[in-house]
């Protein structure tokens, strides 16, 4: 009978075993699940933080590329300023350069203006006894032009100066020499009548030996300066009237001294 007894509580001793058991398993299962969650999303976390980690490196580097080319901008923006400045106050200097240099420039084209109205009166007043029909002086492109007819010089078909014509170029010679800054060209011209001598193959042979007279007694007789002077025969092919009449033939049979300022001045500043 006790044996018997003992048989029920066994099996509930037994069945509670199993029952609790059976719940530690399932405790554990769930445990094990958590534990798996976990290390599944940690590691989504550390996947997650090592890309948030290479964004940001990224990112720096990409602000100090920013911050490079940023700095370089800086230094061409202020080496372009510089070099503004620098051009604009070279700029200033040769704007200041031209002006004073233009103004140099009036100021000798003012003065040789002035230089040959005042000769063109000495001149007009030096040789003012002689006739309009002998001489006359006038000015044309800034130059002095001294126009002397063939009958105050030479007689027909000759370069040897006249008495009277020598006494007109010394009275001109006076006044040259007491003047400064001029060159002078002696031009002789003649008619359109053609010449042929033992002396004179041509009218370029008259016109051009008239001329050479002509210097040779405004330097050698009369002491002008042979470098300010120029002789050149023009022949007939620069006539101041028509050569079909005697009037006109005898007013372009002259010599022409024609009086100019010296450039040398005018040329170096615009030269230089």
């Amino acid at each position: 009978m006790k044996k018997a007894s003992y048989v029920p509580g066994l099996l509930i001793l037994i069945l509670s075993l199993i029952f609790t058991s059976c719940g530690a398993g399932k405790k554990l299962s769930r445990s094990e699940a958590k534990v798996d969650k976990l290390q599944r999303d940690s590691t989504n976390i550390q996947s997650q933080l090592n890309d948030c980690i290479e964004k940001v490196k990224n990112l720096n580097q990409a602000k100090a590329s920013l911050q490079n080319e940023y700095s370089s901008l800086q230094n061409e923006f202020t080496a372009v300023q510089n070099d503004s400045k620098v051009h604009s106050a070279e700029s200033k200097i040769t704007i200041a350069d031209q002006a004073k240099r233009l103004k140099t420039l009036q100021d000798i084209i003012q003065s040789q203006k002035d230089l040959m109205a005042n000769l063109k009166n000495s001149i007009a007043n030096a040789l003012m006894k002689y006739k309009s029909d002998e001489l006359y002086v006038y000015t044309k492109d800034g130059n002095v032009y001294v126009s002397l007819e063939e009958k105050l010089l030479f007689k027909s078909g000759s370069d040897v100066v006249d008495p009277k014509g020598k006494e007109a170029l010394k009275s001109l010679a006076i006044v040259l020499n007491n003047t400064n800054d001029i060159t002078v060209v002696i031009e002789g011209h003649t008619d359109n009548i053609p010449i042929k001598t033992n002396l004179f193959k041509d009218n370029w042979d008259l016109s051009t030996a008239r001329a050479t007279s002509i210097v040779r007694i405004l330097t050698i007789d009369n002491g002008f300066d042979p470098s300010r002077i120029t002789a050149s025969g023009r022949g007939q092919f620069h006539p101041v009237k028509t050569n079909e009449t005697d009037d006109g033939r005898s007013g372009n049979r002259r010599t022409d001294i024609i009086l100019s300022p010296d450039l040398k001045e005018i040329f170096k500043i615009l030269y230089q």
